[in-house]
């Protein structure tokens, strides 16, 4: 007789509790997305189908970056199908953890040791987060008015920030300092991280596909906040709402929330109030654009995660 892990179909059972996941998620949201369809009832479909053609490019810019992060080339269309569902899972895990998961599954799929899919992996999340913030940064320089800090960031939050701050890389080093396997597996590590970062960027079109890949997607992402806003009517600069975005998502990063869902929303309406915006169309502006951006792929992509993996792609 066969075990019974051998005889229960794995790969079936996933692909259906991807689906239930994704019906309890919209479940446990249905005013969020009520609310959300109700506002892209009132908008102008224009600026609307702009802004759904620039969140179909940020899957392509991720795809872009991903290739990027790699020496060895990859198949182009199962990438691209790869991080169309990758975005599904980043909104039903934790922040970052199913894209992650997703795509050094894929990576170890297309050949990849797992070390250097690992360090493909590291060297692709610190690509966005420097293309992040540069991008923030230099529309900071551009639009030195373009976000009130003191609204956006209380004072009584600056100081537990600092000590946040503070505490992480000392419980770090007393980690290190005290568990010498760990730090063994952290030298390597960063010896195979590294040894892959100079390969990538020994190859100029690797190099150019990795960084205007990270910068591409926070701007495409921006845009689609820009183009939701115009269909909605919200009366800010253009520089002023890619500003509210960016630093929205930075400052929700660390937040551990499926895909930031309730925590985006709410710095991002926050963002944009302290832009200069009026609170009731910078909240009708957030809702629209995360049905936009988030609730509508989120079907699709399931059933592209539920496909990939019963093909055995990840």
């Amino acid at each position: 007789m066969k075990p019974l892990l051998h005889r229960v179909p794995v790969r079936r059972v996933l692909c259906v509790l991807l689906l239930l996941l994704v019906g309890v998620v919209a479940v446990r949201h249905r005013s969020v997305l009520a609310e959300g369809f109700g506002q892209l009832a009132t908008a102008r479909w224009p600026w609307l189908l702009a802004a759904a053609g620039a969140t179909c490019l940020t899957w392509v810019a991720a795809a872009c970056t991903r290739q990027g992060a790699v020496v060895q080339r990859l198949p182009a269309r199962r990438l691209l199908a790869t991080q169309f569902a990758a975005g599904a899972a980043n909104h039903l895990l934790p922040t970052g953890l199913g894209a992650s998961a997703v795509n050094l599954r894929f990576m170890t799929v297309c050949g990849l040791p797992l070390a250097r899919s690992s360090a493909a992996l590291a060297l692709y999340l610190l690509a966005e987060s420097v293309g992040r913030l540069a991008l923030l940064g230099a529309l900071l320089i551009a639009f030195p008015g373009a976000l009130r800090l003191g609204t956006l960031l209380p004072e009584s939050a600056v100081g537990p920030l600092l000590v946040a701050a503070g505490a992480v890389p000392v419980v770090a080093a007393g980690a290190l300092a005290l568990l010498p396997r760990l730090r063994g597996a952290l030298v390597s590590f960063l010896r195979t991280a590294l040894g892959e970062a100079r390969s990538v960027h020994a190859r100029p079109a690797r190099a150019l596909a990795l960084w205007g890949g990270a910068l591409a997607f926070p701007a495409l992402q921006a845009s689609a906040l820009v183009l939701v806003g115009r269909s909605l009517g919200l009366a800010l600069p253009v520089g002023h709402m890619a500003v509210a975005y960016l630093a929205a998502t930075v400052a929700v990063a660390l937040v551990p929330t499926p895909g930031g869902i309730g925590s985006v929303e709410a710095a991002l309406v926050v963002a944009l109030v302290a832009a200069g915006g009026p609170a009731a169309v910078a909240t009708a502006v957030v809702l629209a654009f995360r049905l936009l951006t988030v609730w509508l792929p989120l079907l699709p992509g399931a059933l592209t995660l539920a496909a990939l993996v019963r093909a055995r792609v990840i």
